[in-house]
């Protein structure tokens, strides 16, 4: 059983695998970290400060009233917060991570498409039909008329 295992892990398709989630779970790190603290805080600015992880609406008061300075004080204290501002957070990592992995599949696809198929064989006219044909035939392929 340890063998078949073994035998599985060192499959070519699971190493690759194994190896793309890794990347792509530092790959997602990097984009939170460019969202959180480079995207969102001159956008915030032009909001006029907001800081939109602390956007937040109290559905249910914890055990102490409210007003909460924060998302993490109204959590502390129990309340049921909709946390709309971390949804946008998240939604903007998104449209990230989905923009760049459709640039790495288009450069993907540029780079399988086949090569242009080679020349024709110049062709002539049929003197008798006047249809295209390889200018190596004997034959018309149309009329079968014989060619010289």
């Amino acid at each position: 059983m340890l063998k078949e295992f073994k035998t599985f892990i060192l499959r070519g398709n699971v190493v690759d695998m194994a190896v793309g989630i890794i990347i792509g779970s530092a790959f997602g790190a990097i984009v939170n970290a460019l969202v959180d603290y480079v995207i969102m805080p001159p956008i915030g600015l032009l909001l006029g400060k907001v800081d939109f992880s602390n956007l937040f609406v109290i559905l249910k008061e914890g055990a102490v009233p409210g007003p909460y300075a924060s998302l993490a004080q109204a959590q502390e204290v129990g309340a049921v917060a909709l946390s709309y501002g971390l949804f946008i957070n998240t939604l903007i990592s998104f449209l990230i991570i989905a923009f760049v992995i459709f640039l790495l599949i288009r450069a993907v696809n540029r780079m399988q498409r086949p090569e242009p198929a080679a020349p024709a064989e110049p062709a002539f006219t049929c003197p008798y039909c006047f249809s295209e044909i390889n200018k190596e035939a004997t034959r018309c392929a149309f009329c079968t008329s014989e060619l010289r």
